[in-house]
């Protein structure tokens, strides 16, 4: 059966580009278009349409009031329509908080082109979101309480991490890392993080992860020393590689090609890993479209190092853990709830940790 969606847009221009995308498109199927939340309201219940896209910035009701209305009356996989601000990255993660299954940034000039050459990655979205089940938003946005800042453990800076944590996500993997990260103690050896997420975006969720967690969090700029306590996120646009330097570890940036369509990628950050930690890596592989991450995974378990995969009933999409899985690159399997505790036993019975 077709998948029917739903166009949710205060722009008729956009409205037009996705509904020339979808209706192009074999087992799409276009149930209505929406230029408000109110028009989108009676449709909903009218064509009961299995993805919606909503914008996030529209009159009357913005995308994320309805976002929550829709989440806990009638929860429907959607995909975000937000602009590649820093607004427009703060109510992304916002609605990703509230059930959202993906976004794509609308390009701010030359929307036509920009939505076009986005077409296929917008099909791709809307068919991985039409398998996703969401969750009621009650159930959805039930997070562990912040960390205050009074929490957070300030790390000598005389003390290097031994172990290294690498974590790769991609759809979904926002709310995962995040509820992996809340899981952590400050104490935690220095952590290295890629998300498939544009440029503009990662600092704002670097900074949303530094607020709610006990770890000091920060978008990489290349340079750092990694230390205990501290993790690392790949800024959008650049792949993040970590390099040895005597007995540290050091970030650094790559603007090399994109790998499997993704800069930052996950292979990337990991396979570096890998071969500057060899067994005193971990490798963690969580919810995400596609295969990226499986290689490395794989680089790191042949050199010594220890993976774990988020399992599939907790994944929003088991894409990228999966093909890990299925290639052997995977020692553990375990369900997100209990990533932080696995992860951390694993690393008392290895020892060591931190050094001086």
């Amino acid at each position: 059966m077709a998948i029917k969606v739903l166009v949710v847009d205060d722009s008729a221009l956009v409205r037009s580009l996705l509904a020339e995308i979808i209706r192009s498109t074999p087992g799409l199927q276009l149930v209505g278009l929406a230029p408000d939340a109110y028009v989108a309201r009676d449709m909903v219940k009218q064509f009961s349409p299995d993805v919606i896209t909503l914008d996030i910035e529209m009159p009357r009701m913005d995308g994320l009031s309805f976002l929550q209305k829709l989440m806990r009356a009638r929860p429907t996989p959607v995909i975000m329509i937000s602009t590649l601000t820093e607004e427009g990255a703060e109510a992304s993660l916002q609605a990703l908080e509230f059930g959202a299954v993906d976004f794509i940034p609308k390009p701010k000039l030359g929307i036509t082109a920009g939505i076009r050459d986005y077409a296929e990655l917008i099909v791709e979205k809307i068919q991985m979101a039409a398998q996703v089940k969401v969750k009621p938003l009650a159930d959805a946005n039930n997070h562990r309480d912040k960390i205050v800042a009074s929490d957070k453990k300030i790390t000598s800076p005389m003390q290097g991490t031994e172990k290294i944590i690498a974590i790769g996500a991609s759809t979904g993997g926002t709310e995962a890392i995040k509820d992996l990260l809340l899981q952590l103690p400050a104490a935690v050896p220095g952590i290295v993080i890629t998300q498939h997420m544009p440029a503009g975006f990662t600092r704002t969720y670097a900074e949303r992860l530094n607020k709610v967690t006990r770890l000091h969090v920060v978008e990489a700029k290349g340079g750092e020393r990694i230390l205990p306590g501290h993790a690392f996120l790949a800024p959008g646009g650049h792949h993040l590689i970590v390099v040895r330097s005597g007995a540290d570890y050091l970030v650094k940036l790559s603007d090399a090609e994109p790998v499997h369509r993704h800069r930052p990628a996950v292979d990337v950050m990991m396979e570096s890993v890998a071969l500057a930690g060899g067994k005193n890596v971990l490798g963690v592989l969580l919810t995400g479209m596609g295969k990226d991450g499986a290689k490395g995974m794989l680089a790191i378990k042949q050199q010594g190092g220890y993976t774990f995969a988020q399992d599939e009933a907790s994944c929003v999409v088991y894409g990228m853990p999966k093909e890990a899985v299925q290639i052997g690159a995977v020692d553990q399997t375990v369900v997100l709830d209990k990533m932080g505790s696995v992860l951390l036993e694993k690393i008392k019975s290895l020892g060591g940790g931190n050094r001086l």
